[in-house]
């Protein structure tokens, strides 16, 4: 006979997430932070015992907790810390920006002030343009202003260009962490404020400390515990948050699965990525954090025109965006994780930087037998020539990781600043699962994203709705159901990490990360999806977070 469960868990509506029936009536039983049974409703006392703790959730559904396998938990968790909201909806137009950035000015950090402003900022605000540096400088010129539209874009003051060193005569280097830097001049040869891919070449303030200690800790409850996401793909932002983060969770404060890909040249070097284990140890177990890859930038953003791809932006001399990795430093990398075990994650948001990288990767010889295969960040969000693009994809034996988030985040402005070719193929999802991708789903939180970015449940709407930033539905062809976006945020991103056997479904011998949430989102209609709440989440068969009443 099998050792009595420590938790069983029974529900009329059990979302298994297996290949087999989707929901039914059921339970799940816990031992040692594993499943070890699930089965129909009528067999939970088959594994009570003495000592089991038996909770009958009734018609509340229980599913497996979310994965999100790429986000920047440190980022998001400084930017609530250390920046003033000015995205829109909350602020409407540049008036507004200036006004809340004129009643934050007692709460300058270091003689800073950093505003959060969205990813297209100039496309959200009513003015269709961004804050200008004039007017920045009329809401101070004694403290350094800076707005961080979504971490490509920056909007500087006279005193922030001044304390970054940007004059006429500033000479931009080659190349930053995020793509190719750019500073903006008039006619005149003067910076005009705007800046793009400089955000990690400007001398922001910085949170270090108990300070970030806490932010992280809090980070991860509000962000991502309370929506009811287990493991997190993190994209490290610095070694000290890291440390951070094996410290709370030396004390049971993070209640999250790590998996980190180190920002490379960001966190840290490709050599000291690949010496990992030597340079910055870990002491938690690696059930809950460990190493699992390199993220590495291949191009920049939309938002700052500098997202590589087969046409030009609007309104440049034909200018198609850069690529910023070689075909050579595309099989260093490869080679060079491969043979310490860990996953290539390269960020290529154009579709002509993704056809390069994946071109790069098969002319390498493709994937290391016995790697992990290699990640493109992005891919599958705007495939303007499907055909093209996935034939590169699957010569490479590459992993897309596309965001259904950025549909709404993003999805009107394509055309904007691209013309009808970025009016073709934005989040094909129906077609790509139809042609057998196991796509997965992701916030990509960082600076300026949208409110609910890491609730999966907004992902999820998306998939479903898809309904862009100006309320306009796009491509409604390409919707996929329910049940295909939960697995989009479970198993199909467990397999991402290369741990589908360890996660993303409700089977005997995976761990036991367990959500309870108050309605079925299987019997939701569209917009009834967001409503969705998450009312308890175990990581390990251990109780977590309960929603607050009434919350």
């Amino acid at each position: 006979m099998p050792l009595p469960a420590e938790l069983v868990l029974v529900s009329d509506r059990v979302l298994w997430m297996t290949p087999g029936e989707p929901v039914s009536p059921g339970f799940v039983a816990v031992r040692d932070g594993r499943i070890t049974a699930t089965g129909p409703r009528q067999q939970a006392a088959d594994h009570v015992g003495e000592g089991t703790r038996l909770v009958d959730v009734g018609s509340r559904p229980v599913m497996p907790g979310f994965v999100d396998v790429h986000a920047h938990l440190e980022v998001a968790a400084r930017t609530a810390y250390q920046t003033v909201d000015v995205r829109a909806p909350r602020c409407a137009g540049v008036p507004d920006v200036l006004e809340a950035l004129r009643d934050a000015l007692p709460d300058t950090v270091d003689g800073w002030l950093v505003g959060q402003g969205n990813l297209f900022f100039d496309q959200k605000l009513a003015q269709r343009r961004l804050p200008t540096r004039a007017e920045l400088d009329e809401v101070s010129r004694d403290v350094a202003i800076a707005i961080r539209a979504g971490g490509h874009v920056s909007i500087l003051n006279s005193r922030a260009l001044e304390l970054a060193g940007i004059d006429r005569n500033y000479r931009e280097v080659d190349y930053s962490v995020t793509g190719m830097p750019t500073v903006l001049r008039d006619a005149s040869g003067e910076p005009t404020g705007v800046v793009k891919e400089m955000d990690n070449l400007l001398p922001l303030p910085q949170l270090s400390g108990a300070p970030l200690r806490d932010a992280l800790r809090t980070g991860v409850r509000d962000l991502f515990t309370r929506y009811g996401v287990t493991t997190i793909g993190e994209i490290s932002e610095t070694v000290e948050g890291l440390r951070l983060m094996d410290d709370l969770h030396q004390t049971g404060e993070l209640a999250a699965r790590l998996r980190v890909y180190l920002w490379v040249p960001g966190t840290t070097t490709l050599d000291e990525a690949c010496r990992h284990r030597d340079l910055f140890p870990l002491r938690t177990s690696e059930d809950l954090m460990r190493i699992q890859g390199v993220k590495m930038f291949a191009d920049g953003g939309y938002s700052a025109a500098s997202a590589a791809v087969k046409q030009p932006y609007l309104g440049t001399d034909h200018f198609c965006g850069d690529v910023a990795m070689s075909p050579a430093q595309v099989a260093e990398a490869l080679a060079r994780t491969a043979e310490v075990g860990l996953q290539l994650a390269v960020h290529a948001n154009g579709d002509r930087a993704q056809e390069e990288v994946c071109a790069a990767i098969t002319a390498a010889g493709g994937p290391v037998p016995g790697a992990p295969r290699p990640r493109v960040e992005h891919a599958g969000n705007f495939l303007p020539e499907p055909d093209v693009t996935t034939r590169a994809w699957r010569d490479a034996g590459i992993v897309p990781v596309p965001q259904p988030v950025f549909l709404y985040t993003f999805g009107d402005f394509l055309p904007a600043y691209l013309g009808e070719y970025g009016a073709r193929g934005r989040f094909p999802f129906r077609r790509l699962l139809d042609e057998g991708w196991p796509i997965s789903g992701s916030s990509d939180v960082w600076i300026g994203s949208e409110d609910r970015a890491t609730n999966p449940f907004f992902s999820i709407w998306g998939t479903l709705r898809r309904q862009s930033f100006l309320g306009e539905i796009l491509d409604a062809d390409q919707r996929i159901s329910v049940l295909e976006a939960l697995r989009m945020h479970t198993s199909n991103a467990a397999a991402v990490l290369g741990e589908g056997d360890r996660r993303g479904s409700l089977e005997p011998g995976k761990d036991a990360d367990l959500l309870v949430l108050d309605r079925d989102p299987t019997r939701c209609g569209d917009d009834e999806i967001l409503d969705v709440q998450v009312d308890e989440v175990y990581l390990a068969g251990r109780s977590v977070y309960r929603r607050p009443a009434g919350g």
